[in-house]
């Protein structure tokens, strides 16, 4: 979803920056939200699973997309399916080009070989339309407005007047994601101060943990397997911050523009995965001097022996004093 998400800001530089184009995202179905407000932008789903489904479904796909007008392809993903429709459209003739997702720097990274920024991923986005010809030059007003909320999300944003922070403390795997017993600590630290509103995102599995942490704690609400996707992003879209891992809901959050504060583990900013336009004293990170190793993953899904704690060196103290200071700070 992060990947997905990560595209909004380069979308908005393109229509900014060339009106008379016209772009159509194709993406699984659940993604659309995401797109609903960008001009000049329309959606074509991809039924992966039905039926797009292998190399005689996108062989459909790429008939039908056909259908659209489309001039040039430009493949953000560059994975299989991609790939493969790719080759279709290249045995049309069409102009194309696709993302450098920039392996053999970040490998290096992961392998302590250099330790420096690398190219962003809205960056690498954004060099795949400049191969084909558009300036899309990034700036830090290519975000969404927020979203007129709904009624589900507006009663929630009606529980009361104090700033509001969602907190997305999950994420796809282990080494990416805070203890449990620290960010328990965090929520009780913000919601003993009676200052906050503290909203909690998560999948349909992260249910019960937060249906707990929701009971312990006053102004604490649960949305985990409650709303819609859409109605989610009316949420975040109107929060005053964003406390994250190195995970989707940080990425959603800024491309509204909102502030985004993320906590790192095995992962770390230099692989380009940090969210738009964020400062990066908001990147809370594990102590590197401890666990010189770092970073030793892109995703979060492989450390070394003895690095399975890395983030318990980020203290809850912390990231409450950051989330408070980047609210104070307006």
């Amino acid at each position: 979803m992060g990947d997905v998400a990560m595209t909004v800001p380069v979308l908005k530089a393109m229509v900014r920056e060339h009106p008379n184009v016209k772009i159509t995202v194709v993406s699984r179905g659940f993604f659309q939200p995401i797109f609903a407000n960008i001009p000049n932008v329309s959606f074509y789903t991809a039924d992966v699973k039905g039926k797009h489904k292998g190399v005689l479904g996108l062989f459909k796909l790429y008939k039908e997309l056909k259908k659209q007008n489309i001039n040039i392809v430009a493949d953000l993903h560059n994975v299989l399916r991609s790939k493969i429709l790719r080759f279709f459209f290249s045995l049309g003739g069409y102009k194309m080009a696709s993302i450098d997702k920039g392996r053999a720097e970040k490998k290096a990274l992961t392998q302590g070989k250099i330790f420096q920024q690398l190219k962003t991923t809205h960056e690498r986005y954004a060099d795949v339309f400049r191969t084909v010809g558009f300036n899309v030059p990034l700036t830090k007003e290519d975000v969404l407005e927020p979203l007129k909320p709904t009624e589900n999300s507006q009663s929630i944003l009606n529980k009361t007047t104090k700033k509001t922070i969602g907190i997305a403390p999950f994420a796809a795997f282990a080494g990416k994601t805070y203890p449990a017993t620290q960010m328990e600590t965090v929520i009780a630290k913000l919601a003993e101060t009676n200052n906050y509103h503290i909203i909690l995102f998560g999948g349909r599995a992260d249910a019960a943990q937060l249906f707990t942490w929701e009971e312990a704690h006053d102004s604490v609400t649960n949305v985990a397997g409650k709303l819609s996707f859409q109605e989610e992003l009316e949420l975040i879209s109107n929060l005053d911050v964003m406390l994250s891992m190195d995970s989707g809901n940080a990425h959603l959050a800024a491309m509204f523009g909102k502030k985004v504060i993320t906590i790192w583990g095995v992962t770390h900013p230099y692989a380009g995965f940090y969210p738009f336009g964020q400062p990066k004293e908001n990147a809370l990170l594990a102590d590197k001097e401890k666990y010189p190793r770092l970073p030793t993953s892109i995703y979060g899904n492989k450390y070394p022996a003895g690095y399975e704690n890395v983030m318990e060196t980020i203290t809850p103290e912390a990231v409450v004093d950051k989330i408070e200071k980047v609210l104070r700070n307006g």
